[in-house]
Order: structure tokens, then sequence, then C-alpha cells
């Protein structure tokens, strides 16, 4: 799946060396001259950049965490553990200012070390030309560096999210020596970082890793990684059950697919490994222009949603119903604030507005038309309005492409288009800033910001205020006004959330079972064949 974008620049996150793909096809197609010591990991989608300030698929994002490393990271129990850096970071009284002492034993890719210099190098030029810049560009006031391997931080406010933003896989070092001249331009096929792979061969298609020999922390369990792209989700399931292929990554596989291969592992065919559930899928309603405009009708909208048979038609129940925009797995206190299915009330509602007896509301509803799940989801809900509240509501279905739904949300292009969202690093705030976010408001419609990016121009002062104070918060209180601010949104019902997903992959069942890390990326460097058996 695709990360939809509530930012104009984050919409490029969703949209050969052909020597390297003839070579990976030559082994698939002599399986018994294979090197069994590399492994080949397929997904459906091509890798457009391997930079971290402009890498913005899931995809892409899932191999930078393979060639780099960050100051942090979040292990699989969710627990904020140092990785480039040598402590958790030392924050004044004040909030302002974070210290971070970073380790002293770490290379680049090209030899060079990496220090204090190096990290600010990197940060301030993700400020300065990242596509999701918009992560820390408005916090983080400067970066010093007073010491060789110390970094100073200074926040424009305090900021309870901070440390888990130092997780983004977006502010991964990379080498100053060998990025000089491209502090302001992007560097996409390339790629110099201090992870346990360094990029031996790049193109859309496919690229290889080889282990890194002069990495500092554990060495990879394997020889390499080879990635090939494939074009259709029944290719990639026939090379995953064929054993062409190793591993499988279940981005943008068909639910159908996902089922049977689910199937294929309970009965030891295959190994399947299940990461902890970070995206969501959302309708996102336009609401600065009638008839959407009218809260009573998005909140009627909002009733008319079946998720319990939705999540089962589309997703064979591999999916789970969602009633909140931010992950379980995220929040302390558990709640659902959007409504659940009541047709009979949504019927109250509609006729409030004067629908269902001689007029219905006929609203257009764009799907990602190469997301399968999106299409089967709108044509699930569109069954399940006929029959339940026909003489109300006209659902009319319209595909597009991805890419094209993400540059055209801001100019107010869809009424109603499905989306999903994975925050860029594991923190409610990740969730609800990037989807709610306002700067300029008039009454409920936002004119600038988020909001407006996201294609659904709502926002109110009381959710911006209190996303604000949220920041500068922590523990219980932390909890409560980011409640308040899931429990206000429920109420506006511009975005109506639908469901969870987790991520899954695939492995022939002579490896290692698969590992992820708390942010939902899988652990490349752990996988290994039992080449005994």
């Amino acid at each position: 799946m695709l990360k939809s974008l509530p930012k104009n620049k984050r919409f490029r996150r969703l949209i050969t060396s052909s020597t390297v793909l003839i070579f990976i096809i030559s082994l698939i197609s002599c399986a018994q001259k294979r090197d069994n010591s590399r492994i080949i990991v397929s997904s459906k989608g091509k890798i457009e950049s391997i930079d971290p300030a402009q890498a913005n698929k899931l995809l892409a994002i899932q191999l930078i965490s393979s060639l780099g490393d960050t100051l942090y990271e979040i292990n699989s129990k969710g627990v904020l553990e140092p990785k480039l850096a040598k402590t958790l970071p030392k924050v004044s009284k004040n909030g302002l200012t974070l210290l971070i002492p970073l380790r002293e034993d770490v290379l680049f890719h090209d030899g060079t070390r990496f220090d204090a210099y190096a990290m600010a190098f990197s940060l301030n030029r993700f400020i300065e030309i990242g596509t999701l810049n918009y992560v820390i560009s408005d916090r983080i006031k400067s970066i010093e560096t007073p010491e060789k391997f110390l970094l100073r931080i200074n926040l424009r406010r305090p900021s309870s999210s901070i440390k888990g933003l130092l997780t983004s896989i977006n502010l991964t070092p990379v080498s100053p020596t060998s990025y000089s001249e491209n502090h302001k331009t992007f560097k996409n096929n390339t790629f110099i970082g201090t992870g346990p792979y360094k990029l031996t061969s790049f193109t859309p298609e496919g690229l290889s890793l080889d282990p890194f020999e002069n990495y500092w922390d554990k060495k990879v369990a394997n020889q390499g990684i080879d990635y090939i792209n494939y074009k259709t989700s029944l290719s990639l399931f026939s090379a995953i059950k064929s054993g062409q292929v190793d591993v499988l990554l279940s981005n943008s596989i068909e639910d159908g697919h996902r089922l049977a291969l689910n199937k294929l592992s309970q009965r030891g065919v295959l190994n399947e490994g299940i990461g902890p559930a970070m995206q969501i899928g959302y309708i996102a309603l336009r609401s600065n222009n009638l008839p959407l405009s009218n809260k009573t009708l998005r909140k009627a909208i909002s009733y008319s949603i079946n998720r319990n048979l939705i999540t089962e038609k589309v997703s064979y129940g591999l999916r789970e119903p969602l009633r909140s925009i931010v992950p379980p797995i995220l929040k302390e206190e558990q709640i659902s604030p959007w409504p659940e299915y009541n047709p009979k009330y949504a019927k109250e509602l509609f006729k409030q507005s004067n629908y269902c007896e001689d007029e219905r509301l006929s609203i257009p509803i764009t799907f990602r038309s190469n997301v399968p799940a999106d299409k089967l989801l709108a044509l699930t809900w569109q069954e399940q309005v006929k029959r339940d509240l026909s003489e109300c509501l006209i659902l009319e279905l319209n595909g597009v492409e991805s890419t094209t739904i993400y540059k055209r949300l801001a100019e107010g292009a869809f009424e109603a288009v499905i989306l999903g969202w994975t925050g860029d690093y594991p923190d409610p705030e990740a969730y609800l800033s990037p989807l709610l976010e306002c700067s300029k408001i008039d009454g409920e419609v936002c004119k600038e910001g988020e909001a407006v990016y996201g294609g659904t121009f709502w926002a109110t002062p009381e959710i911006q205020s209190a996303l604000k104070k949220g920041e500068s918060l922590t523990g219980t209180e932390r909890t409560k006004i980011l409640k308040k601010v899931e429990i206000l949104a429920a109420e506006g019902s511009a975005i109506i959330p639908i469901w969870l997903v987790k991520p899954r992959v695939w492995t022939q069942a002579d490896f290692n079972y698969p590992e992820f890390d708390g942010s939902g990326r899988l652990l490349l460097e752990k996988l290994k064949r039992n080449l005994n058996e």
C-alpha cells in the first residue's frame, strides 16, 4: 500500500541497471545455480528514489532502513532505544534544547567517520530540501555541534513527540563527503549511509544490497539482498508460491492473495511474519463546498458505513475495523470515537437535510485505481448503501491513479476519496497533525495547512489549540488532550477511518521467522536461510 499524504510535497511519496535485473532473473530461472546465501526480496512497486530526503514510498523507506541508521529506534516492544546516539536525549528544563551524545565508532559506506557535523549536515539538508520536511522544519530552530560527537538541537517550542520523530528513516544521516554537491539537490540513485548494508546496484525495478564489512553493530545474517519488482499481484503470488523468490512484502498485494498466503503459512508451506499495525485506511470528505460543507450530511455518511462488513468482504477479516485515526498500538487509552454503523440514524440525519423523500444525495466516491482494496471497499459500500439507504444516498464510483489523486487533493478535486496513511514515526501526533492541522482558518474551513493538502479543508480553532497544547505535555495530560482532538475530529466527520492494516511478509519455509521493528519495518538483516534443510 502507498501512504496517502496530507501535505503537498508529501504526495510525491505516492508516486537499469539492466545488468542487475538480468542477473537476478538468471538466478530465478536457474534455481539450481543460485547462491542460497543471498536473498531475493520481491514486492509490487518501483523505487523512484533512495535518497532519504526524497523517498516517500513505504517500499523505499523499508529499503533505506537497511542502508542507514537513525539516531534512535523503536524496538519490537515499542520502547525508544539509542542507535547512532549513545544515550537518550538530555532535555533542558524549559524543553527547548536537546543534547545528544553520539557514538564514536561509526563509519559511512565511503569510509568517512560519522560525527556531530555529519548528523547536523544531514538534518539541515532534510530541512532545506526534504520532501517531508514539514515533519521538523517548524519545530527545529537550529542545530549546533559543540563537540565532535555531541549534537545540540534547539527547538522553537517544547515538543513531546520529538524523541519519536528522531526515529524517522527520512532523518537517516548521509555522508557529507559524498553528498557535498547535493546539499540542495536529491541524489536519488545512490546511497552512502551507515547501515548494515551498502547499495551496490540501483534501478527503479530492482537493487542489490551487500553487507557493509565495517558496520559498527551486529553483522547481517545473510550474504546480501536482491530486490526485484513484480508488476502484478498474481505474478508476486506465483513467484513466492513456486519458490522463484525468497521473501514477499505485502505492499499492494491483493487481499485474496493475502488470504491464500495466510492459509499456506498455516499449513507450514511458507512462513508468515506480522508486524505492528501502523497503517490506517480512511475516507476524506471535502467540506469547503456544498453539499458536504453541511456537517449533518457528513455525519450521516459516517453512520452509513458498515466497517465489519467491509473488512470481511474485502480482506476476509485480515484487516481490522477502525473507528479512530490513531492506531491502537500508539494509544495509552483505547477510544473509538467515530460512530458504528447505524442506517436508521443515518436516514434521520439525511432527512434533516431534506433528503430521502423527493431527492437523494449523490456523491462521487474516488478510489485509487492501482490499490485493489480501495475498489473493493468502494464496491462493498455502494452495494450496502443500495440495500439499506437507497432512498437517501447514491454512491458513484470513480477510479483514479493514486499519483494523480495526491497531486489534486489540495485543488479540492474530490468530494469523497479513499486514502491510506502511515505515520512518519510511531507517535499519535504523526497521525493527528498531518490530517488535522491548519495554519489559516475561516470558520471551519481550512485555507492553508495540512487539512488543505489532505483534501478535507476542514479545521476548527479548538483542534488547533489542542494540538499545540498537546506538544508541550507528557503522560496522562497529553493522553487527555489527544483524546479530545480525536473526539472533536469524529464530531466534524470530515475524515472517516475505515480499517487498520498490519504489515505482513512471507518467506520460504526454510527461512527463520521474519521479525519487524516497532515501526512496522521488516528487519532484512536478520533474515537467514537454514542451509541444512
